[in-house]
This record gives C-alpha cells, sequence and structure tokens, in this order.
C-alpha cells in the first residue's frame, strides 16, 4: 500500500530539467523540486521543446504526478521591492517561471516572497507582492504561486502567518495562490515545532490564520538554530532544533497527504537514507 506520503528532494537540472526527475529516481523519490532556469541570472533561455518532452517523459516513466513536483524560482526575485527598476525585472523573471512550469505541464511555482528592504512599510511591501502576484496570473492560465513561509532573515517577509495571509487576502484568483510551509523556516520565525504543545499550537495558528485549503506543499528541513533565531540555515533530518519527534509527529499527521513533500537538508548523500526512514515512519 503506498503512503499517501510523497516524499523528494530539490534535486539537480544541470545539463537539463529532466535530470532532476532521474536524479529524484535514482534516490527514492515520489516528488522533486527543481530550478527550471539559472537561478542566479535574471534572464535564461527558452526551455528547449527536446528538454521538455524529455521531462514529461521522465515524470511518466517514474509515476511522479505533476502536482507533486514543486519548481522552485529564482533566489534573485523579490516581489516586494521597494525600487521600479528592481520590482520590473522580479516580476518580468517571476512571470517566466510561471510560464516554464505551466510548458513543463506542472501546477505550482514556488517562491519567498519578497523583502522591504527598509525602503516601505511591511503592509505596503505585502501588498505590492499581493499586485506581483496578480499581474503574473493574468498572463498565465493554470500555475499556482505557492508562497514560503520564510525563516524572517534580513528584511524578508512572510516569516509570520498573518503576513502570509494579507498577501492571499490582496490576490485576485484565490485558487491560483497556495502556501508551502519550510519546517526549518517556521521554528527560525519562532513558531516553536520542536515540542508536542508547540507542534499543535504552530498548525492550529496556520489553520485559523491561513488556512489548509491554502497549502500546497512542504519543505522539510531540519534547523541548525534554534526557535526564534531568524537564521535560515537547514540542518539533516533529526539532527538539528527540531528533532526526530517532530518528524514523527508530521508523517503521521493526515493533513500533509497528497502534497510534495520535499527535503532541502544540506548532506544530499543522505537523501536515499532519509526518505526511506520517513516513509519508513507514514507506514
Amino acid at each position: 500500500m503506498h503512503s499517501m506520503k510523497y516524499i523528494g528532494a530539490h534535486t539537480s537540472s544541470a545539463g537539463g530539467v529532466e535530470n532532476a526527475v532521474a536524479e529524484a529516481v535514482r534516490i527514492g523519490a515520489d516528488a522533486l523540486a527543481l530550478f527550471t532556469r539559472n537561478q542566479k541570472s535574471w534572464v535564461s533561455k527558452p526551455l528547449a521543446e527536446t528538454n521538455i518532452r524529455a521531462f514529461k517523459e521522465a515524470l511518466a516513466n517514474a509515476s511522479i504526478s505533476p502536482d507533486h513536483v514543486l519548481p522552485h524560482d529564482s533566489y534573485l526575485i523579490n516581489l516586494g521591492n521597494p525600487t521600479a527598476d528592481g520590482l520590473e525585472k522580479s516580476r518580468t523573471a517571476f512571470l517566466d517561471e510561471m510560464q516554464r512550469a505551466e510548458q513543463l505541464g506542472l501546477t505550482l511555482v514556488n517562491f519567498h516572497p519578497g523583502s522591504h528592504l527598509n525602503q516601505m512599510s511591511e503592509e505596503a511591501c505585502l501588498d505590492l507582492i499581493a499586485e506581483s502576484i496578480n499581474g503574473a496570473l493574468a498572463k498565465t492560465t493554470t500555475a499556482v504561486a505557492v508562497i514560503e513561509n520564510t525563516a524572517g532573515q534580513g528584511t524578508n517577509l512572510g516569516y509570520a502567518f498573518p503576513q502570509i495571509a494579507r498577501i492571499i487576502a490582496g490576490v485576485n484568483d484565490k485558487k491560483r495562490v497556495g502556501v508551502c510551509i519550510d519546517t526549518c523556516h517556521t521554528l527560525a520565525a519562532g513558531y516553536d515545532l520542536s515540542t508536542e504543545a508547540g507542534y499543535e499550537a504552530t498548525f492550529e495558528a496556520f489553520g485559523r490564520e491561513i488556512g489548509f485549503d491554502y497549502l500546497r506543499a512542504i519543505h522539510l528541513n531540519d534547523s541548525k538554530k534554534g526557535c526564534g533565531s531568524r537564521v535560515d540555515r537547514h540542518e539533516s533530518i533529526g539532527l538539528g532544533a527540531l528533532g526526530e519527534g517532530f518528524f514523527r509527529r508530521f508523517m503521521a499527521d493526515e493533513r500533509f497527504d497528497d502534497m510534495p513533500i520535499i527535503l532541502e537538508t544540506p548532506d544530499e548523500a543522505r537523501w536515499p537514507q532519509e526518505i526511506a526512514w520517513l516513509r519508513s515512519l507514514a507506514r
């Protein structure tokens, strides 16, 4: 019996997007994340038809559903950028990310909401992010913009659930916006997932302030730093401040069924073992 948890990792698309699928298969994954373009440049050459076809074939051959693939956008993109030039470049690049996902037959695009850079209020920045999302949704048809909660490093917004709720409130098409919870970021932002009481309280708050209807994906990472550190440092599963108990609770929790659960843990050599261990908990 296949578990209802779909687990993978952020695999490399070096040499072609289809290679990320091959790597997912190699580590025993039935979900994956990838970059569909160079995440360190503003402009990337378009996806070649041959790569698009190879990607779709590789997914089908691996029996991985497109709904369990989570492309991640470029880290350069800031949809709440207070400067006109930075905002324009970010919006253009984000639209390209959304269009690429659609070309690959994928439904989700994961992104970090944005940063105010100490040049505008949090509220104004959150509203600007929503406007940016609306612009991309207007020019695409099916891709869902998936907001990732952040650790709250620097001037990054989206670390508190009400901030994410405010972005969603400003998005016109609620069917095409969603949320990805990163477990390391959640702890770093001050939600104590490491205890049973903290786990219950955190997800109760998520349900109340955002809503599980919007939850589309998970980045499952342990954290090198403790609760409320506001520092984004991922650790291998069970070796950080979240600890094994958290992962046991998480894997038994049906609220996280049927969505991509993606490891971004630092020791890639451990991915096959981490996936196998997590699977054993879900049975």
